[in-house]
């Protein structure tokens, strides 16, 4: 039996299937939309996805085509991350509308400082998107 080391695979090879990724992206796609986030600051989100690469799977779902995404362990976890806060103001937030809006809201708890969910995930890193997970999970207690 031949075993591979994890290790000695490039950082950017793919590691999730077609149809994960595929569901991936549809999921990511769809909580963009519902939190009117603009495609180049879905693209940070993501580690630097290039617009045109995030409006040719949009493109190819409206298709009912699969999108073709390859998407590394980086991408998968930052998809991972917007999942998890995108439940945790559904959680926190009866109200869908108020839920899918609070992104772009400045919180002047500690821990935000004034600053907007969207405005830390701006930054890029996969920390900014750890950051507000974990700010989300405190505040649900």
């Amino acid at each position: 039996m031949m075993h591979t080391n994890a290790a000695a695979r490039p950082a950017s090879a793919p590691e999730t299937t077609a149809d994960q990724a595929n569901a991936a992206v549809k999921a990511v796609l769809r909580i963009a939309e519902r939190w009117q986030l603009g495609d180049a600051d879905l693209g940070i989100a993501l580690g630097g996805v290039s617009v045109p690469t995030i409006t040719r799977w949009r493109m190819r779902l409206r298709r009912g085509q699969p999108t073709a995404a390859q998407l590394d362990r980086d991408r998968m976890d930052r998809i991972s991350y917007l999942l998890g806060i995108y439940k945790a103001l559904h959680i926190l937030f009866l109200d869908e509308t108020q839920a899918d809006r609070w992104i772009h809201r400045p919180v002047e708890l500690p821990g935000m400082e004034g600053r907007s969910a969207i405005e830390v995930i701006r930054g890029g890193s996969m920390d900014d998107l750890r950051h507000v997970r974990r700010f989300l999970d405190g505040w649900r207690g």
